[in-house]
């Protein structure tokens, strides 16, 4: 896709400038949030056995959970401990026709999960090996490294601390 230039990027910069500006308060300034986290994030695979081997056998995120999906019959819903009581869950929908991945509107772009320095380079270890594809860190953003899971699924190892964004305390 395009990437905008000239006037169009000079406008857009200047509407995210506005933005912060309106509505990012100071640490110190906001409020806590409604919610106690994200129990969840609810994702469809195209295999359960596919999917299960990628992220417990090869990244190893232990499945935790397999059940039948209580509202749809012959479903699999089932969940991956990501850490820090964070859950990755999927379904699948046998009957139903996945297309490809593909960003748009309502997609899941990416999910960013921190990992520590030496899980970073255990992780790009572990891709190289096994010849998978990625993005970063060589490309000027040295503390990310993106794949895409076998159902297409972006999925960013961040060399962060949860709550802080390049270096930036964002909640305590």
């Amino acid at each position: 896709m395009p990437q905008p230039e000239g006037d169009d990027l000079a406008a857009i910069r200047a509407k995210r400038d506005e933005l912060r500006k309106k509505y990012v308060k100071p640490l110190a300034e906001r409020g806590g949030s409604p919610t106690q986290g994200v129990h969840h994030i609810a994702l469809i695979c195209k295999d359960v056995e596919e999917t299960i081997r990628f992220y417990q056998e090869f990244l190893g995120f232990p499945l935790v959970e397999l059940v039948e999906n209580r509202d749809y019959n012959g479903s699999s819903h089932f969940f991956f401990d990501l850490g820090a009581k964070n859950l990755l869950g999927f379904f699948d929908f046998p009957g139903h026709d996945h297309p490809p991945f593909s960003e748009t509107i309502g997609a899941v772009q990416h999910l960013a999960l921190s990992t520590s320095p030496e899980r970073f380079d255990e992780i790009k270890s572990k891709l190289d090996e096994a010849g998978i594809e990625y993005l970063g860190p060589d490309r000027g953003v040295e503390d990310s490294l993106y794949i895409r899971d076998p159902n297409g699924v972006g999925i960013e190892f961040y060399r962060e601390e949860l709550g802080e964004f390049e270096g930036t305390t964002l909640i305590n």
